[in-house]
């Protein structure tokens, strides 16, 4: 993960200079120091820092996910560092080249409910249209995972909402090797939410975690 400008999510140095002078209130010639102290920082550490990480987490049998692969030169070092999810793709390419290699692509599901990337990257709907997309993750906020869900069969035609569901339960349960959980079968754990759908707004009546209602 390397949100130096320049890098990855942040390729558009502009883009990279709006979103952190807005997010921590800095002035206008705050950015530029900023940034030069984040590429500093990503040349000296990005390299060793991934290849320690990543060797680290084969040797102790650990699901590593890639960040924000943006050229087929990033998919190939994820190949490389044995690496089992590519979480958040910035392009169509190397979204696809990750599928095509086995990887489980990976994206936010807010991306999927307000229809594009906050950093200007490509859409999750897009890719669910190419049929690129694996698993969907609440990215900071979980209650987008349902939404996406039910939203993303009404955005893409060939999605169905049962496909959409696995996306946010048994994708993802099987990328992360929790093979206890993740779908509506015999043995497995019995976690399950229902919902009704309100005026378009998937709402949560009742909870169930291994088999006993919680809410």
């Amino acid at each position: 993960m390397d949100h130096a400008p320049g890098q990855r999510q942040f390729a558009n140095l502009e883009a990279y200079r709006v979103y952190y002078q807005g997010k921590l209130k800095m002035s206008d010639q705050a950015p530029a120091d900023f940034s030069a102290r984040r590429i500093r920082d990503s040349e000296k550490h990005a390299g060793p820092h991934r290849a320690a990480i990543s060797q680290f987490c084969r040797a102790n049998d650990i699901v590593l996910a890639s960040h924000d692969d943006a050229t087929l030169g990033h998919v190939d070092e994820a190949i490389a560092q044995g690496i089992d999810v590519a979480e958040f793709p910035t392009t169509v390419e190397a979204a696809r080249a990750s599928h095509g290699a086995g990887m489980a692509v990976l994206m936010g599901a807010p991306n999927v409910v307000r229809g594009s990337s906050h950093s200007g990257n490509v859409s999750a709907r897009r890719l669910a249209e190419h049929g690129l997309l694996d698993i969907l993750s609440s990215d900071y906020i979980p209650f987008s995972l349902l939404q996406a869900a039910f939203s993303l069969g009404d955005s893409v035609d060939s999605i169905t909402l049962p496909h959409a569901v696995r996306l946010v339960s048994k994708h993802p349960a099987e990328a992360a090797s929790l093979h206890d959980r993740g779908e509506i079968a015999p043995g497995k754990r019995a976690d399950l939410v229902r919902v009704r759908v309100q005026d378009a707004v998937p709402i949560v009546r009742t909870v169930w975690r291994e088999g006993n209602r919680v809410i």
